[in-house]
């Protein structure tokens, strides 16, 4: 196994305990969050609130930085990045995430904690996958 397969591994690993740990692999979390007029479950605000400490921490670091530690070069989004379908992308995976109460890492996170709830959510999110690529080409 190479390093940046490692790596990669590795912050899977993180990044998926993290998930769990702040609860995040809980569907009801997700729509209790969402529900702002009824029972408003605050847990993913502040998971994101700690995302964005570690990513204002990182960002400077980043800068200083002539290249990542594991790879060639940074691969930084811009502004030309932005286009009507990443959008449109966006938006779809948000009503999915709303509805199922999963996005796929908490999904790929609840497989080990919950199987037989996450299976479900995880398969249809692959078939989805598998499907957008021949969708994708008809463009």
């Amino acid at each position: 196994m190479n390093r940046t397969a490692l790596v990669a591994g590795a912050s899977g690993l993180l990044f998926g305990a993290g998930l769990a740990i702040g609860g995040m692999t809980n569907p009801a979390r997700v729509r209790g969050f969402l529900d702002v007029f009824g029972d408003w479950d605050p847990t993913l605000a502040f998971v994101m609130g700690g995302a964005l400490i570690v990513m204002a921490l990182a960002w400077p670091i980043q800068r200083r930085m002539s290249a990542p530690l594991f790879t060639g070069s940074f691969a930084l989004p811009d502004k030309s990045d932005l286009t009507p379908r990443l959008v449109a992308g966006s938006a779809l995976f948000g009503v999915g995430w709303g509805i199922a109460g999963l996005c796929p890492g908490p999904g790929f996170a609840a497989l080990a904690i919950e199987p037989a709830k996450a299976a479900a959510f995880v398969a249809a999110m692959l078939a989805g996958m598998v499907l957008a690529r021949p969708v994708a080409g008809r463009r």
